[in-house]
């Protein structure tokens, strides 16, 4: 069978509940790999060629404990509601509804940093989502130009999206970069990680080692950054759902 870039599959019979694989083609890729997307609820099956996405499906089927492991232990959804608690920067900050329809705004108060918001509902979240969003592009447009500056390099165009795989990516040619508004949920460090992470690929667009000597030159030993996404990536894509 000829599987494509993009395609959806759902393997049944293989474990308790059916498992839902997507098959993406990397060229960059070393190798067939699955990841779990926690936002979009599936395995991700990448090869490095379409003609080898059988091989990855056959892969999947051969790893579909581990896979509903995986999925399995996805952290819950978090709403973004009156009084739940999220990470901005690193640090909890509590959400108020403050009536009427006002936009959300981040104050500072005696129990601590808060974002205070009008709306109800989805209108309440999509006031506190469009903030973060702000905040996201101002901290990572900040750290794109620093890093630019720094490797000489020509400004570029930034762009925030809530993308459901990468945290970031990065187009030599048009020289646009787009991030995740959710890592300004991150800590600074991870923030600043990414951003060096996406221009070092205006000088190298692989992952070879050339390409790490770079983002080691902009941010120093880069592996606590990355682990970090690994670990509470999945939280992070939980906010809002």
């Amino acid at each position: 069978m000829a599987y494509q870039h993009g395609q959806r599959l759902r393997l049944e019979g293989l474990t308790a509940r059916p498992l839902d694989l997507r098959l993406a083609v990397n060229a960059r890729a070393r190798r067939i790999s699955i990841r779990i997307d926690a936002r979009a609820g599936e395995a991700v099956v990448t090869a490095p060629s379409a003609r080898r996405l059988e091989e990855g499906v056959a892969f999947a089927r051969q790893k579909a404990v581990w896979i509903a492991e995986r999925m399995a232990a996805r952290p819950d959804g978090a709403p973004l509601a009156p009084d739940a608690q999220i990470l901005l920067h690193g640090r909890p900050v509590t959400l108020r509804a403050t009536g009427g329809a006002g936009a959300a705004r981040l104050v500072q108060t005696d129990e601590g940093m808060q974002i205070v918001s009008g709306g109800e509902g989805e209108a309440f979240s999509r006031r506190v989502q469009n903030l973060l969003k702000r905040l996201a592009r101002q901290a990572l447009t900040e750290r794109t130009d620093v890093h630019l500056k720094t490797l000489g390099q020509r400004p570029v165009t930034v762009s925030i999206a809530d993308t459901t795989s990468r945290w970031g990516s990065c187009s030599p040619h048009r020289r646009t970069i787009r991030y995740s508004w959710r890592v300004v949920m991150a800590p600074p460090e991870v923030l600043d990680y990414l951003a060096a992470h996406e221009v070092a690929h205006l000088v190298h667009a692989d992952h070879s080692p050339a390409y790490w000597s770079v983002v080691q030159r902009l941010v120093g030993d880069h592996r606590p950054h990355r682990k970090w996404l690994r670990d509470h990536g999945g939280a992070l894509h939980a906010v809002g759902r």
